[in-house]
């Protein structure tokens, strides 16, 4: 397997068949990419979902970890699915419907036309947005090259896609909502390429963000990804996935 795509499922019962067939719908035969789903501690009726939508015809190419309930954190998920993935290039992204699953391929073959892609991180760079999500995106963007001195843009965008090489850096992951900047900062650290893809987030389909559902709920999120940011420059302790 050359290629996987990780997609932590927390609480999304009513997203995944749709978001299992636009997979589907763009799976070719012979192509090369499995799709990993992690079941993310999920209280609702998803894994009876997961069973009945794998069962379906063509689906072979789809596989389900499962996180067993309570959550631990969107960190733990991903990472408990990148272990488990076969594939030498490795890619997350959502499982809320915002995210075309097309991206992702785009990401990958970003990657694979790098000069050195064992050294390349791509993620999207996410475009029309709300002008509220925008002051947002660039208020973690300031806070972050202040704190680490490394300029991250657009820390959340999806997907994110690299080389396993990266994967085997990733020591101290931490558990929660933190693990896309990890990510980030620790292919600027080590001194990997970045490239992006412009991508166009649409509505989620079903159900509400499980972070940023109101402004009490980002400000908190701004507090935790202080910590953390001050943690990664001080050497400080976080929990790990």
């Amino acid at each position: 397997m050359r290629r996987s795509i990780v997609v932590p499922c927390y609480n999304e019962a009513k997203n995944l068949p749709s978001l299992i067939q636009r997979f589907s719908d763009i799976h070719t035969s012979g192509a090369d990419w499995e799709l990993v789903l992690v079941n993310n501690g999920s209280v609702d009726d998803s894994a009876a979902v997961f069973e009945a939508e794998l069962a379906k015809p063509g689906r072979d190419f789809v596989r389900v970890v499962t996180v067993p309930s309570p959550n631990v954190g969107y960190g733990h998920g991903i990472m408990t699915g990148l272990r488990a993935a076969q594939g030498e290039l490795l890619a997350w992204t959502h499982a809320d419907g915002q995210t075309p699953p097309a991206d992702v391929l785009r990401a990958f073959e970003l990657l694979e036309t790098a000069a050195d892609p064992r050294r390349t991180f791509v993620k999207g760079r996410r475009k029309n947005r709300p002008v509220k999500d925008t002051l947002f995106t660039f208020g973690m963007e300031a806070t972050a090259t202040a704190i680490l001195g490394r300029h991250l843009a657009d820390i959340n965008g999806q997907p994110k896609a690299f080389h396993r090489a990266l994967l085997e850096l990733a020591t101290d992951p931490p558990v929660d909502l933190s693990l896309d900047l990890y990510f980030f900062w620790l292919a600027k650290k080590n001194g990997f390429e970045q490239k992006t893809i412009d991508v166009h987030f649409g509505e989620r389909e079903h159900g509400e963000s499980k972070w940023a559902f109101n402004w009490k709920s980002k400000w908190k999120n701004i507090a935790r990804s202080v910590k953390f940011m001050t943690a990664l420059r001080t050497g400080g302790d976080y929990p790990r996935a």
